[in-house]
């Protein structure tokens, strides 16, 4: 599905292979009768300023293009350790700093529900990736609006949770007394 609607540009990155040799190994845990996570094969999207060890991290600029994270971010330290799949990296404005998904350096995201609209920002690409079916749910950062605004945009749920409530360690910072990691989805629940 993310191949079929590559053009809304939503993710920097798909983590394929990876995700496929974890959805395989879920699947042959969960089959053998062994006790699963709470978001065990829950598909997830992550932003392009929150790290995943081993994997690219460049807040969609061409000054961190090629940079690799070295360390991963509590958030997805919490969400692997309850068997979650990470598919891949979520397009948005550089450095979070815009609402339109229009200043990145891989291009705009397109908003799924028309697509002369901008899906707004500066987590549009995670907002695009849910409402357009491309993962479970998706994390993006919100510093004055970044994922409530986006989130209105779609058509779809999104959460600034209280100042402290999510680590932020493992996030590029915009304004650090601001910046709290929200999660997207179709619904509340």
């Amino acid at each position: 599905r993310i191949q079929a609607k590559q053009h809304l540009n939503a993710f920097v990155e798909v983590y394929t292979v990876e995700a496929l040799e974890k959805a395989k190994e879920l699947d042959n845990k969960r089959n053998s009768g062994a006790p699963v996570g709470k978001l065990h094969g829950v598909v997830i999207g992550l932003k392009d300023v929150i790290a995943y060890k081993d994997h690219g991290l460049s807040a969609s600029s061409n000054i961190l293009k090629g940079f690799t994270s070295l360390y991963s971010a509590t958030t997805v330290e919490k969400l692997l350790a309850e068997e979650a799949i990470i598919i891949g990296s979520c397009n948005c404005d550089e450095f979070a700093m815009s609402s339109t998904n229009e200043n990145s350096a891989y291009g705009n995201v397109l908003n799924a529900l028309d697509e002369s609209r901008v899906p707004g920002g500066s987590s549009g690409g995670s907002a695009v990736a849910v409402q357009a079916g491309l993962c479970m749910i998706s994390l993006g950062s919100d510093t004055g609006g970044s994922v409530r605004q986006p989130a209105d945009f779609c058509g779809i749920i999104g959460l600034k949770p209280s100042y402290g409530r999510v680590s932020r360690y493992g996030l590029i910072a915009y304004a650090s007394s601001f910046d709290q990691i929200g999660i997207f989805g179709i619904t509340v629940a």
